[in-house]
């Protein structure tokens, strides 16, 4: 298995944020909008926090809260652990088996957010592909009325 490195994930891909004062019901239509399982909460040029889709499932919708008057300040995870580019996608891997996470923030070395790397990004082009190839069977069903 090649040797895989974050900065070769993230290469093109600038990282999704959004400020602490979004709602979570916008935090969660710009997830879906761009096909995201979670955001970077930053202020200024720093990492605040990261929200999730667990977060808006758990902490949201099973604790009863409003989405659309609270903030992702109130339900990110504060501080969340970074990796830097220049490590293999395995270490990522290793800190989101040891801390029960699936997302972790990519910095640079002044520690500015550059990306985000996931669990799903050690499935490869492989998934990548299938998922492109089953985006497109869903529009052609749709095109004929299926």
């Amino acid at each position: 298995m090649p040797r895989r490195m974050i900065r070769d994930i993230i290469a093109g891909h600038g990282p999704v944020t959004a400020s602490q004062a979004m709602s979570v019901r916008e935090a969660s239509r710009l997830m879906a909008q761009r096909r995201i399982g979670a955001l970077l909460v930053v202020e200024g040029q720093r990492i605040a926090g990261i929200f999730t889709e667990r977060d808006a499932l758990n902490k949201v919708l099973a604790g009863g809260l409003d989405p659309d008057k609270t903030t992702l300040g109130q339900v990110m995870v504060a501080n969340p652990d970074t990796i830097r580019a220049d490590k293999p996608l395995a270490y990522a891997l290793h800190m989101m088996a040891e801390g029960g996470y699936r997302h972790v923030p990519v910095v640079d070395d002044a520690g500015a957010p550059v990306g985000m790397v996931s669990a799903r990004d050690a499935l490869g082009q492989d998934m990548v592909d299938l998922e492109r190839e089953m985006q497109h069977l869903k529009e052609l069903e749709a095109s004929i009325g299926y």
